[in-house]
């Protein structure tokens, strides 16, 4: 066939594969905005929690890593894990490796995707294009997994807006519409911590609301590693060493101890340096759980209950929601509906053989969508070292 590859997405797991698929002589098509959910969906200000060795997009070949840009656009090289990695520089990078490798990146939406009945795929675009793609590969990252835990619903039925009382992180890229005002955040995470450290320092009263008594906790500075423990992007120890290393038999564990290790490996906790940013200017509130939000006068009340078990309310200007993303193939549209019902699914992820593909043969799934099959490190930029070769070489072989 002498259809091209489909790449749907152009992060860096959308710009890594491209690159290598073409690297292999293969033809390309990548559709999509270039590192959207970086630019558009994460707080100004933001400060990636990677450590510099964890945010190369990998290349095949040398020369297009993190301190490669750096170099190129003459600032100050980020190398040692003490280097922050402010969010607009990432974008930066990100922007200069699809202008090396990706060129001809083309900036409209697929808006759908069926299985053609002989062979190959049918794709469709925004723009009314109709074409034939010997393969597909989804990489559309964290665009439409944002998760609303159910005792949301009740406030907004319609979903999260960033004007309503109820809003998901990734909806706010300008926190300073909150000075001023009573602010309360949901979560332990990364996302939660720094989304509050922010909108502080913007001028909000803000208050973390979190599931668990002292589930808000800091990791440990680079001088504070574990000594005689192997090293990972993540901080030294056996087990993220293999997670990171090794990703190859994770598909092969039962799915009960794949989705429990997705959950929890490099789970909820904040960077080393948010520390002192966030203790003293942020409250915090643990609770036992969260029962129900529902809104009164315009203003959003979580119903609680405590570490005592009593009930309780709070109330705030606007609430919100940390509280991260959630694979689905049914937020995923533009996959049809024939295609969908034929994939091999678990508990809503797609399951992935060797190279990435899914049951479908020719379809592909990498980045955050790869996690359940292939572990944790799928949720960071690091896991495109080993994820793009091992797809662009799977895929060359079979549709080549």
């Amino acid at each position: 066939m002498n259809h091209p590859v489909a790449v749907i997405g152009a992060g860096p797991y959308g710009l890594s594969t491209a690159a290598h698929l073409r690297a292999r002589g293969i033809p390309v098509r990548v559709f999509g905005e270039p590192m959207v959910s970086w630019r558009s969906h994460m707080p100004e200000g933001m400060i990636l929690k990677s450590v510099p060795s964890a945010s190369n997009i990998d290349a095949p070949q040398r020369g297009h890593k993190l301190v490669d840009y750096c170099d190129a656009a003459g600032i100050k090289r980020l190398v040692t894990d003490e280097d922050l990695i402010s969010a607009d520089t990432f974008v930066e990078y990100g922007d200069w490796f699809q202008k090396k490798l990706v060129p001809d990146l083309e900036q409209v939406r697929v808006v759908s995707v069926d299985r053609r009945e002989r062979e190959g795929f049918e794709l469709k675009l925004d723009s009314g294009e109709q074409f034939t793609a010997r393969a597909v590969v989804v990489a559309t990252g964290l665009s439409g997994l944002e998760h609303l835990p159910g005792e949301f619903a009740a406030a907004v039925p319609d979903g999260p807006t960033p004007t309503g009382p109820v809003s998901h992180s990734a909806q706010h890229h300008d926190l300073s519409r909150f000075a001023g005002k009573e602010l309360t955040v949901v979560g332990a995470g990364q996302s939660a911590l720094e989304t509050a450290a922010l909108a502080a320092e913007a001028g909000a009263s803000v208050t973390v609301v979190a599931r668990g008594k002292g589930r808000v906790r800091f990791g440990a500075p680079p001088w504070h590693q574990p000594r005689f423990r192997p090293e990972t992007p993540f901080g030294n120890a056996w087990s993220l060493y293999a997670l990171t290393y090794y990703p190859h038999p994770y598909r092969h564990l039962p799915p009960q101890a794949r989705h429990f290790l997705v959950r929890r490996v490099l789970g909820p906790l904040g960077a080393w340096w948010l520390k002192d940013r966030f203790e003293g200017k942020v409250a915090v509130r643990d609770v036992a759980g969260i029962e129900r939000v529902t809104v009164s006068q315009g203003a959003p009340v979580l119903s609680v209950r405590t570490l005592g078990g009593r009930a309780d309310e709070l109330s705030a200007d606007h609430v919100i929601a940390a509280t991260g993303y959630r694979v689905d193939l049914a937020a995923m549209p533009f996959l049809g509906e024939g295609l969908r019902t034929r994939l091999a699914t678990s508990r809503g992820t797609p399951r992935l053989g060797a190279g990435y593909v899914s049951s479908v043969p020719g379809l592909y799934f990498t980045g955050m969508l790869g996690g359940s099959s292939y572990g944790p490190v799928m949720r960071f930029v690091c896991g495109t070292e080993f994820a793009s070769p091992r797809l662009a070489g799977h895929l060359a072989s079979a549709h080549g």
